[in-house]
C-alpha cells in the first residue's frame, strides 16, 4: 500500500469556498475513481488555509491507473477548470508515503 498525501494551500479567506466547490463538484468523482480516502481535513492550527487529504492505493501502478481515469472524466475536467477560474488555490503539493513494517502489521492485526 502507498498513500498519496495532498496538501492544498488556499488563498487567504477562500478555503471555505474551495471546500464547498470540492464537495459539490469533486468529492463523489474522486471517491468513484480513486477509491479509498483515508481522510479529508482542513487546518485548525499551524499554517492556515490548508486542505489535506489522503488516498490509499495498492501500488504506484494502481494510483497512476486510477488518476488517469479520473483525469479523463469530463466532470473532473470541469471541476479543474472551475478551480482555475475562481483562483482559490495558491499552492498544491503531493507526497507519496508508505507505511512502515510495524504499522503495516498493526493494520493487518486489525483486519485492515
Amino acid at each position: 500500500m502507498i498513500v498519496d498525501l495532498r496538501i492544498y494551500t488556499c488563498q487567504p479567506n477562500r478555503m471555505a469556498e474551495f471546500v464547498k466547490l470540492y464537495e459539490t463538484m469533486a468529492w463523489e468523482l474522486q471517491k468513484k475513481h480513486l477509491g479509498r480516502c483515508l481522510g479529508w481535513y482542513t487546518t485548525v492550527e499551524g499554517p492556515l488555509n490548508r486542505v489535506v487529504h489522503l488516498w490509499a492505493y495498492d501500488s504506484q501502478a494502481d494510483r497512476e491507473k486510477r488518476r488517469a481515469a479520473m483525469a479523463a472524466d469530463p466532470a473532473f475536467q470541469a471541476y479543474l477548470a472551475k478551480v482555475a477560474e475562481l483562483g482559490v488555490l495558491q499552492e498544491m503539493e503531493n507526497r507519496i508515503v508508505a507505511p512502515t513494517p510495524f504499522y503495516r502489521a498493526h493494520l493487518e492485526a486489525q483486519g485492515g
